[in-house]
């Protein structure tokens, strides 16, 4: 199986699961504010760089618009990403119209070179075709219902995938996994070196094992991420000489964290956070593959940078999270942690 970017590593402090949340309620009484919204950003086609906004609406999928765009191999059924393709993260997206709930308008794709194609032409997968070297598509998010969509070709992926429910047998399917030619795939979309050792991925939810990305959406696992500039300040005085510009990790949220040390979103893995009207539960650590390397706009490649993470961080930078009652978010917006 390949492409695992950004997958979880084993969560801490996981004490509820989101149904309890959503069964008790979310109170904002007595809550711990940990800093406000600093940069909000949404990426109309996957892979490619993104529009940073000023406020946006967040529903049950996340961010409306956000990956609302994919580029799909027809032939074999993958939803194509930057971790095999890097030229895919020089373009740029963005939106004809704003997006809502149950609308993903056509966007307007920036190459590399410059040139500019729209989603509605008929040359636009021709172009992505020519660019990453495969017969492909351009295709808008396609409905939950619609599995067979999504759903992994490789032999015995859904068979893996019910294997993997079982989280008492995680760690013996890990270690067949992590062997061979499967091992090798996921060294290259995860940018390991061979002397690196590879993330645990005991706590990766089944739905990545049996389908590209969870139906109806095109996310690797969960609908927003959110990071911190804490963590940007330590990774940058850890290796000073690489640019740690936001940019390189895609976060929908990025929190100011303001005279916080430290990779404070680590800490609110299991958690409920309300950020502006939105409440969300952090899920996972984000565990980084190759993208954050890859150049992109005038960011240029930087190996060091994934590899400090992986000596440094424990391979994580970030946080996903489920959505647990939708709203909107605005730069300016405080972000508080919510009593257990």
């Amino acid at each position: 199986m390949t492409s695992y970017c950004s997958v979880g590593s084993p969560a801490r402090t996981r004490q509820r699961d989101i149904h309890r949340f959503c069964d008790v309620g979310v109170s904002r009484e007595a809550s711990i504010e940990v800093g406000r919204v600093g940069e909000i950003w949404r990426y109309p086609v996957k892979s490619m760089i993104g529009e940073r906004l000023d406020r946006g609406q967040v529903g049950t999928q996340g961010l409306w618009g956000d990956r609302g765009w994919a580029i799909r191999d027809e032939a074999t059924g993958e939803i194509h990403n930057a971790k095999r393709h890097p030229i895919l993260m020089q373009c740029a997206a963005m939106y004809h119209a704003e997006p809502c709930a149950d609308h993903i308008p056509h966007v307007e794709i920036t190459l590399p070179d410059g040139a500019t194609v729209s989603s509605d032409s008929s040359a636009a997968s021709r172009r992505l075709s020519e660019l990453i070297g495969r017969q492909v598509t351009l295709r808008p998010v396609q409905p939950a219902a619609d599995t067979a969509y999504y759903r992994r070709r490789e032999p015995g992926a859904a068979l893996f995938g019910r294997l993997w429910a079982y989280r008492p047998a995680r760690r013996l399917l890990q270690r067949l996994i992590l062997r061979g030619p499967v091992e090798k795939e996921l060294r290259a979309a995860l940018g390991r070196e061979p002397e690196e050792p590879l993330p645990d991925l005991s706590d990766v939810p089944p739905v990545a094992w049996e389908f590209y990305a969870p139906p109806g959406t095109y996310f690797d696992l969960f609908p927003i991420h959110v990071l911190t500039t804490s963590t940007l300040t330590l990774m940058s005085q850890l290796n000073p000489a690489a640019d740690w510009d936001v940019r390189r990790f895609r976060p929908n949220v990025l929190v100011d964290t303001e005279s916080t040390t430290g990779v404070a979103e680590n800490d609110w893995v299991g958690r409920a956070i309300r950020i502006g009207d939105l409440v969300v539960k952090g899920e996972l650590p984000t565990i980084r593959c190759a993208m954050p390397m890859h150049a992109q706009a005038d960011l240029p490649r930087d190996p060091s940078v994934l590899r400090t993470i992986v000596r440094e961080a424990n391979q994580s930078l970030g946080l996903y999270a489920s959505v647990i009652e939708a709203g909107s978010v605005g730069t300016g917006d405080p972000v508080e942690l919510v009593p257990h």
